[in-house]
């Protein structure tokens, strides 16, 4: 059926709200908000006070610990919870920095499609003398560890690559880089905000110095995160203040978001593997519907892949307008990294993969979780060709592709 933009949500059917949105961000589940609710009424003392209130919130904080740890094979020691992936992220990769300075170290690797929370980073690294290199992840968006072994060199004191990418969803081959770094003596750190929760991680199996994650991506609530730092490898602080954290993060403790981030990890690390198979099995349904329309392209890697990522580019349309007849259908998705939805430029993810702008301009992201159903990826697929069909009929661009004033790219 043609997609008609006049119509109403009512006459069209469409259902309330289909959230396609999970890698932007996930619902808080029940069990993280039961979790947290004492520590917002009853236990809600600060944990640096000794009297008995304050110090069941410091209990709380310390068995959360544990918890986080006993989940991803980690050491209590070795977790410092921050306000997120960003955080976490700029900790990891000045703490490294400062410690190769020390050194006479001042080359760091890293790839071209990072978050930004890396990259502008990265980029302030260079403003004070550092040199970056940013490996070539190809077509389809992804690296080697062999590519790594050939670019380390004897300054290199840092290389940080993401686990997954949070808008194509490639998996990198992280163990095989963290043993190349483990080899060479060189710190790894890793991204890996997209993947806890959703894939296996294990710092140690994977050869790990240092890892970001942020609770709000899988299903705990926001503003909360981790920075895993192996035993031995001394942090520069970002805050300073009071103790906190053993000194590494001032600021008084956010107990129920750390309560909650506690609880949502654990149950996303205990149904992980029944999680991934389903949502895998949404993902690959959605890829092979839109694959069907003309002149697009899935972007990322079509194996080593997040379970529930679908990327493409669609040519000849505009991806704000997408987004927004989408909404109107009652379906939540996203043009790429929702830290960046605000931009007119293209994503620098797309870019890397070697997308033109005129085609990264019309990207779609689709993230599932488990919650989501059979029903709901059929309803997409049922709204999305008419829309990109619609969009096309009032496109220049496409008039132009198919009158021969312009070539087709997809």
């Amino acid at each position: 059926m043609r997609y008609n933009p006049r119509r109403s949500k009512k006459e069209s059917g469409v259902k309330p709200m289909i959230y396609a949105d999970n890698a932007a961000t996930t619902r808080l589940s029940a069990t993280a908000l039961e979790a947290m609710l004492p520590y917002l009424r009853e236990h809600y003392g600060n944990a640096s006070s000794l009297h008995g209130i304050g110090q069941e919130a410091a209990e709380a904080l310390e068995n959360a610990r544990e918890s986080v740890a006993a989940g991803l094979g980690w050491q209590a020691r070795e977790i410092y919870f921050t306000s997120g992936g960003s955080e976490a992220d700029n900790q990891a990769i000045l703490s490294a920095a400062a410690l190769g300075e020390r050194k006479g170290k001042k080359h760091i690797l890293s790839t071209a499609f990072e978050h930004h929370a890396v990259l502008h980073t990265l980029k302030k690294l260079e403003k004070q003398g550092f040199e970056v290199e940013l490996l070539d992840v190809g077509p389809v968006g992804n690296i080697t560890a062999e590519q790594v072994a050939a670019a380390i060199r004897p300054d290199t004191c840092l290389v940080t690559a993401m686990f997954a990418n949070n808008e194509i969803g490639s998996v990198l081959p992280i163990a095989e880089i963290g043993a190349v770094c483990r080899d060479k003596g060189v710190l790894f750190h890793t991204d890996a905000v997209q993947a806890v929760g959703h894939l296996y991680v294990n710092v140690v199996e994977q050869n790990i110095d240092m890892l970001s994650l942020s609770a709000h991506k899988f299903h705990g609530p926001k503003g909360i995160g981790v920075l895993y730092a192996r035993t031995g490898i001394p942090l520069v602080n970002l805050i300073e203040g009071g103790a906190q954290e053993r000194g590494k993060r001032a600021g008084t403790e956010n107990v129920p978001a750390i309560v909650g981030l506690a609880a949502a990890l654990k149950e996303a690390c205990e149904h992980r593997q029944e999680n991934a198979e389903k949502t895998a099995a949404l993902r690959d349904r959605l890829i092979r519907g839109l694959s069907a329309i003309p002149h697009c392209a899935l972007n990322g890697d079509p194996v080593n892949r997040l379970p529930g990522n679908v990327s493409f580019c669609f040519e000849g349309i505009e991806g704000e307008s997408l987004l927004l007849l989408l909404d109107g259908k009652g379906i939540c998705a996203s043009s790429g990294s929702a830290c960046t939805s605000g931009s007119l430029d293209p994503s620098h993810v797309l870019l890397a993969i070697g997308r033109p702008h005129e085609v990264a301009h019309g990207s779609l992201r689709l993230s599932l979780c488990e919650e989501n159903t059979e029903e709901e990826v059929e309803y997409i697929l049922a709204q999305l060709p008419g829309i990109v069909e619609y969009l096309r009929s009032i496109s220049p661009m496409w008039k132009d592709l198919l009158a021969g004033r312009r070539q087709f790219i997809l």
